[in-house]
């Protein structure tokens, strides 16, 4: 039996992600992130198409349909909030770990345990919310507890020649010495922690 309670470590995570882009102004959607060639915009619009492939994913539903990127109308900031907000609620559901969740997103008819797949979803919002941060010049916090989760997690994810796949959630990762755990968690996943330097 699990454990790590990933769901509220992931609760965690997205909600630190709330507060992050709701410091973003509509000045601040065409700023740039560590996420490659992704506009803040572009960011958001990932982030909140995810929160909505894996709450759908939680349900049992498998149409790769769900997973496509998704228009944020007119209030980006609003939109993914509601998202968070979304994915919070479908995984608050009872027994959510015991289902397995269909992720076409990592290869056709994959699906993986629960409480795997909500791991994923926790490492990706622990980084996404420090891309956010890192793009609007400010910084994020998480407490010990959810750091320590997400170290052990970010060094499950494969290195190597799958990184350089098209497509693949994260590039090569970096080496880094320093002490800070988030900085060690970005680097490992591929972002310099002194980017944009």
């Amino acid at each position: 039996m699990p454990t790590v309670d990933y769901v509220s470590l992931d609760a965690a995570a997205v909600r630190t992600s709330i507060d992050v882009v709701s410091r973003a102004t509509s000045a601040d959607l065409a700023k740039p992130t560590p996420c490659r060639a992704w506009t803040l915009y572009g960011l958001l619009a990932h982030m909140a198409t995810q929160h909505y492939g894996f709450a759908a994913a939680s349900r049992g539903e498998s149409d790769p349909e769900l997973w496509k990127l998704r228009d944020l109308g007119d209030d980006p900031v609003k939109a993914y909030i509601t998202s968070a907000e979304h994915v919070l609620t479908a995984f608050a559901e009872d027994g959510v770990t015991e289902r397995q969740f269909a992720l076409p997103e990592f290869g056709p008819g994959l699906s993986f345990p629960g409480h795997q797949a909500v791991s994923f979803h926790f490492i990706d919002y622990v980084v996404h919310s420090w891309d956010v941060a890192k793009s609007l010049g400010t910084g994020v916090t998480f407490t010990p507890d959810v750091l320590a989760a997400a170290q052990t997690v970010a060094q499950i994810v494969p290195t190597g020649d799958v990184r350089l796949v098209p497509g693949a959630a994260f590039t090569v990762d970096l080496p880094w010495s320093g002490d800070d755990p988030l900085d060690q968690i970005v680097a490992h996943l591929g972002r310099s922690p002194r980017w944009p330097a």
